[in-house]
């Protein structure tokens, strides 16, 4: 299964036919996806399950729909088990940003968390997860590709936000905190979290 989200609202791509929610369900075979990315846009449904006979043939085929950006980002922990938030354009986030040119994914999270954060002495410890939402960009559909990666830092200095990419803050939140601001978060970032939590058990 694979789920894209358009604004928080998900296309959940998958060949099971167990029907988990009141999502309409579209066979892909006969979807016309740019009808499908107005509705969830215009909120006429609140999300959407595309069922696929062949899942791996048809996601590659849906993402070749897209101009694809590939961006790394990281849930980073510190001594404390603290989780380390961004505040960008009014929202909390987590790090993350675009690959660059002969760049390794992983070298890619690691440089734009302690660019947009100004943390030191970050460690990758394990991948996470992959998410997917649809954005534009000069009326181009584009499907952002993150792979986020589970990091800690000893780091005690001040963290500096990156202001010109519209961060206004970084800080390390405890559990009450984070709960607090996953409230205000977007649902790829929900989903990053979780799959940090699975881990611990």
């Amino acid at each position: 299964m694979y789920k894209v989200f358009v604004n928080d609202a998900p296309i959940i791509v998958t060949d099971s036919l167990k029907k988990q929610n009141k999502f309409p369900v579209f066979v892909f075979k006969d979807l016309v996806l740019d009808e499908l990315l107005y509705r969830l846009k215009s909120k006429s449904i609140e999300g959407a399950i595309v069922f696929c006979n062949d899942l791996e043939k048809d996601w590659s085929v849906f993402k070749r729909t897209f101009k694809v950006d590939v961006a790394g980002g990281g849930l980073v922990l510190n001594t404390n088990k603290e989780i380390l938030f961004i505040y960008r354009n009014g929202i909390w986030d987590l790090p993350k940003g675009r690959i660059e040119e002969g760049e390794g994914i992983e070298s890619t999270a690691l440089r734009e968390v302690e660019e947009e954060c100004g943390i030191k002495n970050l460690s990758l410890k394990r991948f996470l997860i992959v998410t997917y939402h649809v954005f534009y960009q000069k009326k181009e559909k584009r499907l952002k590709e993150t792979y986020w990666y589970l990091m800690d830092s000893d780091y005690s200095g001040t963290l500096i936000p990156q202001l010109e990419e519209g961060i206004t803050q970084a800080v390390f939140k405890n559990e009450a905190e984070s709960q607090h601001a996953l409230e205000d978060t977007y649902a790829n970032i929900k989903l990053v979290v979780e799959a940090y939590k699975k881990t611990l058990n």
